[in-house]
């Protein structure tokens, strides 16, 4: 049975739930082929696309077409406990943490092999790093996954990533995740895998992991897990900067900053 249309619909947003499901349907779209569509102008057509690449539900390829993102196809988050109550328990320490230093503050669940950032306080700095509530990055590269991923055993990990030999086309190992194959298992080569083994070692012994513009290129991250009373980690707390406010000389204090904070919300969990 078809949905009635609601008496008050609203463009906008019709418009780009039709693109999502565009991007659900055709194996990329472009611009004036969505303009087409909706009949609306190219640029009202480029800035829909434009809002969804920003929120992760779109990606544009090498060839200037869009593919689905990874929020299209995320996993459910599963938290351990409900994510409206992890929220209200962190936001304050989120807050003073973000006073303290001066720099935005995310909260970030592992899901998979991906990081989801489920929110953030940004910083007054004018120059800044942007909220990144809802976006989703490889967990090998972010601070928070890498923090996240350093607890598991070896043996976990290797159940996460599949290891195998690259494709002899392209490189690439088979099965290796491309933009929006958010739920396909991402491969790595046994070099790669030693290589992630290695860095997740250092994080391990330090208790924080870093982002050195891995993700995002003038962006600079640190990464802590934050634990509950029974020494289960619910996500991770990063601070994220511009690389020009990134120094090692600055590095002590933030992450004194951040070890107390996580300290104080996990006591609070």
């Amino acid at each position: 049975m078809e949905n009635p249309r609601p008496p008050y619909p609203l463009n906008s947003v019709d418009n780009a739930l039709r693109i999502l499901q565009m991007l659900r349907d055709q194996d990329s779209i472009r611009v004036s082929e969505v303009a087409d569509e909706l009949g609306v102008a190219r640029s009202t057509a480029h800035r829909l696309l434009a809002m969804l690449v920003y929120r992760g539900f779109a990606v544009q390829d090498d060839n200037r077409g869009y593919l689905p993102g990874p929020s299209l196809s995320a996993p459910h988050v599963s938290t351990g406990m409900p994510l409206r109550s992890l929220r209200r328990v962190l936001l304050p320490h989120m807050d003073a943490l973000c006073e303290r230093v001066g720099e935005t503050v995310n909260f970030v669940v592992r899901v998979g092999t991906q990081t989801r950032f489920l929110a953030t306080v940004e910083c007054p700095q004018v120059l800044r790093v942007g909220d990144r509530q809802g976006t989703i990055l490889p967990a090998r590269l972010s601070s928070g996954g890498q923090a996240l991923l350093a607890r598991l055993s070896d043996a976990e990990l290797a159940e996460l990533y599949h290891t195998g030999e690259p494709d002899q086309a392209d490189g690439r190992c088979p099965g290796t995740v491309r933009p929006g194959d958010s739920d396909a298992p991402e491969t790595m080569s046994p070099d790669g895998f030693h290589r992630l083994i290695t860095s997740l070692g250092w994080v391990r012994e330090r208790g924080y992991a870093l982002n050195l513009e891995a993700t995002e290129v003038g962006i600079c991250a640190i990464g802590m897990c934050v634990v509950d009373r029974s020494d289960q980690a619910v996500g991770a707390l990063t601070m994220a900067m511009p690389t020009s406010r990134f120094s090692r000389d600055r590095l002590p204090s933030l992450v004194a900053e951040l070890r107390f904070t996580v300290m104080r919300a996990g006591g609070d969990l």
